[in-house]
């Protein structure tokens, strides 16, 4: 519940936002926008116990290091998988991110729709851990909708999915509520799962899941296109055994990631189909707002249009919408009153 005195205690001290991503973690300070976006990744000296590398400096390792450091990825699906890895990651992101405020920061975080009590405990004793005051934990599909503008408080439907790096989430939501939520663990590492497999399966070649990522990001499609994208990629040749690239092309990306992204459409459709009338229509007028990385891949805001017979669309700022909706929560006292409802997170509707 925001209170009179946590009101007066901002003025002294940050308020943070968090969207706290499976693949990345963007971090805003109130007033000051997003100046963090790190990759969700802790580097550890495994023989000393001691904290290597945070962010991009540990992504940098992964796949590079000696046997002695292990590089972590402790959010996994979009909550968290590896407690005390996941408590450093926050503590440096604070730390980087934080003013010389005279008191410890209240600090909200993005969860997925659908993480359960335990989930979001974790989370919220991990980030009081790294050095914070007060925590809010609040639906990522809730904050990504506040922080791209929609209509959140008013008395009619609005549909947002989110498509990130563990979790593919979509709410719809009316009056500071969720509705309707659902959320499968089909996303971007799914895809670079399934783009590894197809290399080794069809090109006999060994890559990892970095390379992997970053060919998905270059040229990646939600749908064949018909002038196709062409990229070239290293690895080890599975036979041989020697350094190895080939050439791939868009098209060929299409086909690996269908059977994801048809889930992904199939989750949306269901959410549509268990949405009140009312609301429905509401959508179908306003159409879907799309956000997460996930929605930058080619063809996706087309996909999901045909798929779903509602016109689906980007949001200015995909990548941020989560950490721009703890912002505006922030800045809001009556808009964070109406979707807190006095408690520490935010409503959760009936589960697709």
């Amino acid at each position: 519940m925001v209170t009179t005195i946590d009101r007066v205690f901002s003025h002294l001290s940050p308020d943070i936002g968090i969207d706290l991503g499976t693949a990345v973690t963007p971090v805003l300070e109130r007033g000051r926008g997003v100046t963090l976006r790190e990759p969700s990744y802790v580097a550890i000296d495994r023989r000393k116990d001691r904290v290597l590398a945070v962010g991009a400096e540990a992504r940098l390792m992964n796949g590079r290091a000696p046997s002695h450091v292990e590089v972590v990825r402790p959010v996994r699906d979009g909550v968290i998988a590896d407690y005390d890895t996941a408590e450093t990651m926050i503590r440096h992101l604070i730390g980087r991110t934080r003013n010389n405020g005279l008191l410890r920061p209240r600090i909200m975080v993005g969860v997925p729709s659908d993480a359960t009590d335990v989930e979001r405990r974790a989370v919220s004793e991990a980030t009081r851990a790294a050095g914070a005051r007060v925590v809010y934990i609040v639906p990522q599909p809730l904050a990504a909708a506040v922080g791209a503008g929609l209509p959140v408080l008013e008395a009619r439907g609005s549909m947002i999915v989110d498509l990130g790096g563990g979790t593919s989430q979509a709410a719809v939501m009316s009056m500071g509520g969720i509705i309707v939520s659902g959320c499968i663990r089909v996303a971007g590492d799914r895809m670079d799962d399934a783009l590894v497999s197809h290399l080794r399966r069809a090109h006999n070649l060994l890559v990892g899941e970095r390379s992997a990522e970053e060919l998905k990001i270059a040229i990646g499609a939600a749908i064949p296109v018909v002038d196709p994208r062409s990229a070239r990629i290293r690895g080890r040749d599975l036979q041989s055994g020697l350094p190895r690239e080939v050439t791939v092309d868009s098209n060929e990306l299409s086909a690996v990631f269908s059977e994801h992204v048809r889930e992904i459409a199939e989750m949306v459709r269901q959410l549509l189909e268990s949405t009140p009338p009312e609301l429905a229509s509401d959508i179908v007028e306003s159409g879907i707002a799309l956000c997460g990385g996930g929605c930058l891949l080619h063809g996706m805001d087309e996909f999901l249009t045909q798929q779903t017979g509602v016109f689906c669309f980007r949001v200015e700022d995909p990548l941020s919408s989560v950490a721009l909706g703890a912002e505006r929560l922030f800045s809001d006292p009556r808009l964070m009153r109406i979707v807190f409802n006095g408690q520490a997170a935010g409503p959760i509707g009936p589960r697709v």
